[in-house]
C-alpha cells in the first residue's frame, strides 16, 4: 500500500502546486501587460532497488505564455501599449534592467519617467528624463517629441528601450517583469511598434483558467480519497497480520 499512498500524496503535492498558478494567474487577470504562468509537471520512476514499480511526479519550473493581448484604449499620452512582440525596459531597485509589457507611464516631479515606480530606459541605456511640456507625443518606434511649455516647436528629447529577445533567454520574476542574463541590445527599425493611448490588457483567459481551477479540485479530491483508500487497506491488512 505504500506504493499507492505515496503515489497519491505526490500527485495532490503536484495539484496543490497547479493551483497555486491558477490562482495566481486569475488574481492578475486585470494587470496591464501580465503573462500568464503555465503549470509543469513530469513524472519518474523513483530508483533503487525494490522501487522499480514506484512512480512519483515533480513539479518542475513553471512556463510562461507569451501571446499577445487586446489592447484597451485610454487616450492617456503616457499610456503605452506594444502591437507585436517585444518588452519595454525598465531599471530595477538594483541598478539591473528588467523587462515588462505594462506601459501605463507616470512622469514624476522631477520629470523621470517610470512604470510602476520603475524608471523608464531609453536607447542610450540611461532612464528618460522629460521637462515640463504642453504637449507630447510618442512615435512608433519609441520616439519622444514635446512641445516645450511657451513654446510652439516640438522637439525630440529620447527614445523610449524596445528590445525583442528571445523567449527562452527571458526568466520570470516574482513581481511579473523579465530578466535576461544580460541587458538585451534595442530591438532593430520596425521590429517592434508601439502606440500610444492604449494599455495592453492581461494575456490571461478567465473561462481556462476558472475551468482549470475545478478540474484540479476534484483531481485533488481524487488524490485524498486514494489516500484514505491505501489507509484502510493497510489497516486491514495489520488486522489480518494480528489475527
Amino acid at each position: 500500500m505504500d506504493r499507492l499512498i505515496y503515489t497519491a500524496a505526490s500527485g495532490a503535492g503536484r495539484i496543490f502546486t497547479a493551483q497555486q498558478v491558477a490562482a495566481n494567474n486569475l488574481a492578475n487577470i486585470n494587470t496591464h501587460g501580465f503573462r500568464a504562468d503555465m503549470e509543469r509537471a513530469q513524472a519518474y520512476a523513483v530508483q533503487g532497488a525494490a522501487y522499480d514499480t514506484r512512480a512519483l511526479v515533480q513539479a518542475e519550473t513553471s512556463g510562461t505564455r507569451f501571446d499577445i493581448a487586446a489592447l484597451q484604449q485610454t487616450d492617456r499620452p503616457l499610456d503605452l501599449a506594444l502591437r507585436t512582440e517585444g518588452f519595454f525596459a525598465v531599471e530595477m531597485p538594483d541598478g539591473q534592467e528588467a523587462y515588462t509589457r505594462a506601459g501605463n507611464v507616470e512622469r514624476s516631479q522631477e520629470g523621470d519617467l517610470t512604470i510602476n515606480d520603475l524608471p523608464l530606459i531609453g536607447n542610450d541605456g540611461q532612464q528618460i528624463n522629460v521637462p515640463l511640456y504642453s504637449s507630447i507625443e510618442f512615435g512608433d518606434n519609441g520616439s519622444i517629441n514635446i512641445v516645450p511649455e511657451g513654446e510652439i516647436l516640438a522637439i525630440e528629447i529620447g527614445q523610449v528601450k524596445l528590445v525583442n529577445p528571445e523567449t527562452a533567454e527571458l526568466r520570470k520574476l516574482d513581481n511579473g517583469l523579465f530578466r535576461g542574463e544580460d541587458p538585451f541590445a534595442p530591438a532593430l527599425e520596425g521590429e517592434v511598434a508601439m502606440v500610444s493611448g492604449f494599455l495592453e490588457q492581461s494575456n490571461v483567459v478567465a473561462v481556462e483558467e476558472m475551468v482549470s481551477s475545478m478540474n484540479l479540485s476534484r483531481n485533488f479530491e481524487m488524490q485524498l480519497k486514494m489516500m484514505q483508500t491505501a489507509e484502510k487497506a493497510a489497516e486491514a491488512g495489520n488486522r489480518l497480520v494480528r489475527g
